[in-house]
């Protein structure tokens, strides 16, 4: 056989790069159901000391288990438990004067014989600091100095060699998942306490309530029921949201004069008032709606605006369309 045909021959039987990665994703993701069906016995246990600590979580590793301790450690602070990383080998040259006695350690190592994580391992032991450990291996010196062991399911790495982390550091990234919306969930931890502590981006913005956008109520576009047409036309041209807010004489919000309405009464308009033109009963919205809630109302009613009413019925904002553009709601 010429070289030319066993190349040709080669490349054949190669695996593309769709087949390899259909193959990993699908292993990985048994090797996560897996460990759903095999949860470690000490799960609940772990969740409770996390929970009941007066402190902090302190999570520690090297090398890929401390890129997915950082991440777990950044998860457990962002979902309202105080937690920080701290790197194995820096811990022994000072920093583990970060850890107190009234934190818990979550130590990460897949092999449990990570020597970087002896000295903090002793220290959690000399002054009774709970200690959490995650590894493959639970015969391992750090699960047997464990007050909790979660111990990884035995599954071989995805990777063609079988040595470089895949599979562990994905069940390490789920299971630091699973701790955290364990305790998330057992604290009941709220959408505004989320907002609290993701203020910023995307997903900041979109968990916005109605009264961080709204205008407020020196900026709304009033009239009473028996103002004549011709000062409702003035207010709704010199407050620019294109509708004034019609209210009782008690101050509550009976009807909104829109665009639509002055076009359908353009032959009788300056004849009347305020309240015989109005829709009556406008759609409103409270203050601590979400504005992506408030921006789905607008847009499956088809209109751009929505007054903001108390409990009482009396307007104490308008929201334009624009202020949630603005905002990056949309």
């Amino acid at each position: 056989m010429s070289s030319e045909n066993t190349s040709e021959n080669s490349v054949a039987g190669k695996k593309s790069a769709n087949d390899v990665a259909k193959s990993v994703l699908q292993k990985e993701a048994a090797a996560v159901a897996q460990m759903a069906d095999e949860l470690p016995v000490d799960f609940e246990s772990a969740v409770d000391c996390l929970i009941g600590i007066e402190g902090r979580v302190v999570v520690s590793g090297v090398g890929k288990s401390g890129h997915i301790g950082r991440k777990i450690a950044a998860t457990l602070a962002s979902t309202g438990t105080p937690s920080y990383f701290v790197h194995g080998a820096e811990a022994s040259h000072g920093d583990l004067g970060m850890v107190t006695r009234y934190d818990a350690c979550v130590l990460i190592s897949n092999s449990g014989e990570t020597a970087e994580l002896r000295d903090i391992t002793l220290y959690t032991r000399r002054f009774n600091i709970p200690l959490i450990a995650i590894s493959s291996n639970p015969n391992s010196t750090l699960m047997k100095a464990a007050d909790y062991k979660l111990a990884l399911p035995k599954i071989p790495e995805v990777c063609s060699i079988g040595k470089a982390p895949t599979t562990s550091t994905t069940l390490t990234l789920a299971l630091g998942d699973a701790l955290s919306v364990a305790i998330m969930e057992a604290r009941g931890f709220s959408t505004d306490e989320f907002h609290t502590f993701h203020p910023g981006g995307k997903l900041g913005t979109q968990l916005s309530r109605v009264a961080d956008l709204m205008h407020g109520a020196g900026e709304l576009p009033i009239v009473a029921a028996s103002e004549p047409m011709s000062e409702v036309l003035l207010t709704m041209t010199s407050k620019g949201f294109g509708v004034a807010l019609v209210l009782d004489e008690t101050g509550v919000l009976v009807g909104a004069v829109t665009d639509g309405d002055l076009r359908r009464n353009m032959d009788v308009l300056m004849g009347k008032t305020a309240g015989e033109i109005a829709s009556p009963k406008p759609i409103s919205v409270p203050e601590d709606m979400l504005a992506a809630q408030a921006l789905a109302l607008l847009n499956e009613r088809k209109i751009t605006t929505l007054p903001v009413t108390d409990d009482a019925g009396k307007p104490v904002g308008i929201l334009h369309i624009h202020d949630l553009l603005r905002a990056g709601v949309a």
